[in-house]
């Protein structure tokens, strides 16, 4: 079954259409979907899908060369294996089909790392002839660090060459709540601030089972995919693991200032710097900044938060990281009864900012708020913080959002508080926007028949 990514298609079909020659880079973490995204996109077109594998040059080759004479181009009743790169990807116009020719190179850093002159080549060919040719070729990759520094950026080969570039994200909270059809909107939160918007991840869970038991068998149980994933992603990119695991276990704890994590972790300051570079540009961790700062704040190293890009990585550092020991013993439902289960709602918590943030989003695309707003996010400083802010692009309007996920109603005291708030703007243009996981106060329910206040009602978050 294959879910969303409807504008990722909608950008490949009409770079297909487009006359001329296409180029086009796709590129993401692992498990974001880009090679379903690429094989659903090449459903009914003539293609020849080629992955990269890590291997020697001459195997690449030999492979390659197999694959594209199946297709029976003139080529194949001559020779097994072309004699180089330059007649291997040269052949693609060969193709059969009156259509547009397609070829796509899934995991293209393999191959260029097996020879480096392959960009070199396939520039060469670009220019002298492909560029004019009714073809597309489609280069993938989920090194993301390579792909931006070795492939698209200036003073490369094929740096102007593309004539499309993107970068396959993860799932929305609306496309991931798809996965798992037949649970309620608590566990469809919930499920989504554990696993993140990947599908190899969402696809785990089965909603024929609770919330529970998906997580006890699917994460907190040896054997199961999820519960070595981390591991497995984080040996693959990365050396030195346990620095990296002590640096990620403080984000996901809460540690999330330059200062809070050199506290945790007292790894020396400009090491550390060094080491959260590193997983920036592999997409692991991003800085937060609040939604006003300057771009001179987000320049200073020394400012914005260090957050998780990734919900199940935070989800593994918080609870199956520090509990490995027992669980490698069998006790995932220990685990999740005293450890997990106690800690949940909390954890959910900020990631339903986030969705909260999601469903404006939706709403201003279809201009279904008070006003069209250009900049959302959190917004905070010494002393207070805001959920949700957002504004138009002249700061004359602004939206605020209070978002709690507990078992109670929200009050009348958290809109008052949130209405207080008002006193860093300078504007008297507010609306006020208020998310609960368990309803309102009648007070609240009142206060809402001033346009306004909104109340979200939990359940429209999906609509």
């Amino acid at each position: 079954m294959f879910i969303g990514r409807e504008m990722e298609l909608g950008f490949l079909e009409d770079r297909y259409q487009s006359a001329g020659g296409q180029l086009v880079v796709i590129y993401g973490r692992r498990r974001v979907g880009k090679t379903e995204l690429l094989r659903k996109f090449c459903e009914g077109k003539e293609h020849l899908f080629y992955s990269c594998t890590e291997s020697l040059d001459a195997q690449q080759l030999t492979t390659f060369s197999e694959r594209m004479l199946q297709k029976n181009i003139p080529a194949a009743k001559y020779i097994s294996c072309f004699a180089n790169w330059e007649q291997a990807l040269g052949s693609v116009l060969e193709l059969p089909g009156n259509g547009k020719k397609l070829l796509i190179i899934d995991e293209f850093p393999y191959m260029v790392k097996g020879n480096a002159s392959i960009p070199s080549i396939l520039q060469n060919l670009w220019d002298a002839q492909l560029k004019n040719a009714n073809v597309m070729i489609v280069l993938c990759g989920s090194a993301m660090s390579f792909i931006e520094k070795e492939i698209l950026a200036e003073k490369n080969p094929l740096y102007g060459r593309t004539t499309g570039i993107l970068k396959v994200l993860p799932l929305d909270f609306y496309d991931s709540a798809k996965f798992l059809p037949s649970y309620s909107m608590a566990d469809k939160i919930a499920a989504y601030a554990i696993l993140g918007g990947i599908p190899h991840y969402l696809k785990q869970f089965d909603d024929g089972l609770s919330l529970e038991q998906n997580i006890c068998k699917s994460i907190l149980s040896r054997g199961s995919i999820l519960y070595s994933e981390v591991e497995f992603l984080m040996r693959q990119e990365l050396r030195e693991t346990s620095t990296y695991n002590m640096i990620i276990e403080a984000i996901a704890l809460g540690n999330t200032g330059l200062n809070d994590i050199y506290q945790k972790t007292q790894i020396d300051k400009t090491k550390l710097s060094a080491y959260l570079k590193n997983l920036r540009e592999l997409g692991i961790i991003y800085r937060e900044f609040s939604v006003e700062s300057s771009v001179k704040e987000q320049a200073n190293v020394q400012r914005g938060l260090y957050q998780l890009t990734d919900n199940y990585f935070r989800f593994w550092y918080a609870f199956v990281f520090p509990n490995l020991s027992e669980l490698e013993t069998g006790d995932a439902l220990g685990i999740w009864r005293y450890v997990v289960q106690p800690k949940l709602d909390l954890f959910i918590s900020r990631i339903f900012e986030d969705i909260c943030r999601q469903y404006l989003r939706r709403q201003n695309r279809k201009n279904a708020l008070p006003f069209h707003f250009t900049k959302i996010g959190r917004w905070w400083n010494k002393t207070d913080e805001i959920d949700i802010l957002a504004m138009d692009n002249r700061k004359q309007k602004l939206l605020l959002g209070e978002c709690k996920y507990k078992n109670t109603p929200m009050r009348k005291a958290d809109l008052e508080h949130l209405q207080g708030k008002m006193k860093f703007a300078g504007t008297t243009e507010a609306y006020y926007y208020l998310f609960s996981k368990n309803g309102y106060s009648d007070d609240v329910l009142a206060a809402a028949q001033d346009e306004h206040v909104v109340a979200v009602e939990f359940e429209r978050l999906l609509d």
